[in-house]
């Protein structure tokens, strides 16, 4: 039935997406199917959220996960799912009851000298109560929710066959690799209902951070925890996003924003290791009096890991926007696979550059509150690629862009003057410094490759000197990018109206030969219709 519920509810909304926002554009109508574009996203959010929250589990995750993605959603959809950060209801405590004494094979009052019947958080997949050990320690308890394996194993089946209907839209498919994406998403939400899986990785991060004074890693009490149920050092202070309180304990927002920031470039960068879940609820400052303060996380279920091929390419990104340079941005998408074979590389690299002169050494602030005008100079000037849109998702950069978008906006909030590129400007210059120290190893290859550059040099002018002289050189003109879009639009446009011509003709006649009791030619001439309707839209 959760499985039918869910299925269902994607199917209808990908019809109405289909004869939206490809049918009637299509068809001529594009006008009509942007006016209402907005409020027809909002609604299928507002309806998804509101499924989301009654029945949990993975969908709750799907929907935050959904809800920071800026990048590609419209902001009618993210708003609407942003309520699914803390929208999650309550598990009752007998049922928390039930589920620990179950895990310890034990009466709770065996486990815990107290144990608070409020939950402290309530998550998709769990939720978390203060308890007092029988040592005497301060605790919180982070319990399964009941029977959310088997709810996992249901949604994600859903999930899979959500996945299969959208991979036949190639607008998606070939940007995106979604059945890597969901094996790595599959993944992430087993690791998330492992406790000893996190116990380790909680252990790990306290290892790291373990000479930062300015950072708080809470204890694991290993012995008292299951797979099921896990027991941490209670290290619940102040919300990072509770901006009043964080003032009033004598701490400046600016330097939270700063220290959260270098905090996950240490995790991404130097340990190739991190915190994937930095959502409000994960993130807490610990004042210390005399206006001193420690950062500190939580919850360690979900985790990213940064591959040598993947770092190689977030340190030229890291490098190109800390000091302004595009070829090393260019060589970043590259390395990182994010454009798709076709892709004009010449084309987007004066996209970069445009962006930099219009962003650079701005503030948070002064980018959100750019004139809309500006904006539609630089998309009227590069609509070529807007239209084109040469980029995809590598997998394994999923949840580390997810965890970046959230941290962006974290550094917004508590610094709306918050200078993204003043704060990378010294990370990147140290990485530059670092790269550059075994000079003379770069040095002798880039040497040996323009040698035998110049010593086949006279032999390939020779060549073509001798082609020139045979008459048997080409000259290949080649249309502006605009106006080549111009063309293929108009060409599209053509073949619709024939289509459309084609398809009402063959409705048309259907109906007559069906009115008139000749149902077989009648279907025949449907059959007919319905594909042609079918090749105009994918035309």
């Amino acid at each position: 039935m959760r499985y039918l519920r869910v299925t269902l509810f994607f199917a209808r909304m990908i019809l109405s997406i289909f004869l939206w926002d490809i049918l009637l554009r299509h068809l001529g109508l594009r006008i009509m199917a942007r006016r209402t574009a907005e409020r027809r996203y909002k609604r299928h959010a507002r309806r998804f959220r509101m499924l989301a929250t009654r029945l949990g589990g993975l969908w709750i995750k799907v929907g935050q996960f959904l809800s920071t993605r800026l990048d590609v959603l419209p902001e009618a959809v993210t708003d609407e799912l942003a309520g699914l950060q803390d929208e999650v209801p309550s598990e009752s405590f007998e049922a928390m009851r039930g589920k620990i004494e179950s895990s310890f094979g034990r009466p709770l009052e065996e486990c815990f000298r107290w144990v608070d019947t409020q939950p402290l958080a309530s998550a998709s997949l769990g939720q978390v109560h203060r308890a007092r050990l029988p040592s005497g320690d301060e605790v919180v308890v982070k319990v399964q929710r009941p029977g959310i394996r088997s709810l996992i194993k249901i949604d994600m089946d859903a999930l899979q066959t959500i996945i299969r209907w959208i991979k036949r839209y190639p607008p998606i498919s070939r940007r995106a690799d979604l059945d890597a994406i969901f094996a790595e998403f599959s993944q992430t939400v087993w690791q998330e209902v492992d406790y000893v899986a996190e116990a380790e990785n909680a252990r790990r991060f306290a290892e790291m951070f373990a000479d930062d004074t300015n950072v708080r890693i809470p204890k694991v009490f290993a012995q008292q925890s299951t797979k099921e149920v896990l027991v941490l050092e209670d290290v619940y202070f102040i919300k990072i996003t509770d901006f009043a309180a964080i003032e009033a304990a004598g701490v400046e927002l600016d330097q939270v924003a700063e220290r959260l920031l270098h905090t996950y470039f240490h995790q991404i960068f130097d340990e190739n290791f991190f915190h994937a879940d930095p959502h409000p609820g994960n993130l807490f400052v610990e004042p210390l009096g005399e206006r001193k303060w420690r950062l500190v996380f939580v919850d360690f279920g979900m985790v990213g890991r940064i591959t040598p091929e993947a770092k190689a390419g977030l340190r030229d990104a890291l490098i190109a926007i800390g000091t302004g340079n595009v070829d090393r941005m260019m060589q970043a998408y590259q390395r990182l696979g994010v454009l798709l074979p076709s892709a004009d590389i010449d084309r987007i690299r004066e996209v970069e550059q445009a962006m930099l002169r219009k962003m650079w050494g701005k503030s948070m602030r002064e980018i959100i509150q750019t004139h809309p005008q500006e904006m539609r100079e630089i998309a009227r000037e590069f609509r070529d690629v807007l239209y084109e849109m040469p980029f995809q998702v590598p997998s394994d950069l999923l949840f580390l862009g997810r965890c970046i978008s959230i941290l962006m906006g974290m550094c917004v909030g508590l610094d709306p003057d918050f200078n993204f590129f003043e704060s990378l400007r010294p990370f990147a210059e140290g990485l530059l410094t670092e790269e550059t120290g075994d000079w003379i190893n770069e040095l002798i290859p880039a040497v040996m490759e323009q040698i035998r550059a110049l010593a086949i040099l006279p032999a390939r002018m020779e060549a073509s000197l001798s082609k020139i002289e045979r008459g048997e050189v080409k000259v290949t003109a080649k249309f502006e990018p605009e106006v080549e879009i111009q063309i293929r639009r108009l060409a599209k446009a053509a073949n619709r109206i024939v289509g459309s011509v084609v398809f009402a003709a063959l409705l048309l006649t259907g109906s007559i030969f069906y009115i008139n009791g000749e149902r077989a030619l009648g279907g025949v001439c449907f059959g007919l219709g319905g594909f042609a309707l079918l090749l105009t839209v994918r035309g």
